[in-house]
């Protein structure tokens, strides 16, 4: 089986899994195989709204059942949740709202408004804006990142696995800047 026809068969749930974690990358790279004809992007923004989604809700739910309990098992977690109870006390709902474009705090926050007096209808309702809006907007990116490339780059069926490593790459490396940053705060 080839990558393209991987992509087409598992494509969707990749996204929709990949998302549930975490997402950016997976998400960038699905609008780019939209781009190149493999998805199709309103599949793509439905799968990654999905599991972004249903990632934060089991988050939420997480911290509102278990929070203190689930703290200890995860110290490293401490000091973002302190920044996130900050932030929350003023800016509840725009933090709700926008919390999957702030890298490195997308799963410390549902988590953490849990373990808050926020209600369950108020945080599903927010949380469903949220994921539309951040699944629409990074998909879309995506796809338009496609056409970008193939403006500079013209037919892109010799590159696509180049690129697809790229954009791989370079998520992989804001991962590993990011979580190098966070252990050296945490020393």
């Amino acid at each position: 089986m080839n990558i393209e026809a991987l992509i087409i068969a598992y494509g969707y749930p990749v996204v929709a899994v990949g998302t549930f974690l975490e997402g950016e990358t997976i998400l960038v790279m699905a609008g780019f195989a939209a781009h190149l004809g493999y998805l199709q992007l309103p599949w793509v923004i439905t799968a990654a709204f999905v599991g972004s989604l249903l990632g934060d809700q089991f988050a939420f739910f997480l911290g509102r059942h278990y929070g203190m309990d689930y703290l200890k098992k995860k110290p490293s977690w401490e000091s973002r949740l302190e920044r996130v109870n900050r932030m929350t006390e003023d800016y509840r709902t725009p933090v709700i709202l926008g919390f999957r474009f702030l890298y490195g705090l997308r799963n410390v926050i549902p988590f953490a408004i849990g373990m808050s007096p926020i209600s369950v209808p108020r945080f599903v309702l927010y949380n469903s804006l949220g994921a539309l809006v951040w699944a629409v907007v990074v998909g879309t990116a995506g796809y338009l990142f496609g056409h970008a490339v193939e403006a500079v780059l013209g037919d892109l069926r010799n590159l696509e696995v180049v690129i697809v490593a790229v954009i791989a790459a370079v998520g992989g490396i804001i991962w590993s800047v990011y979580h190098v940053r966070s252990r050296q705060v945490r020393s």
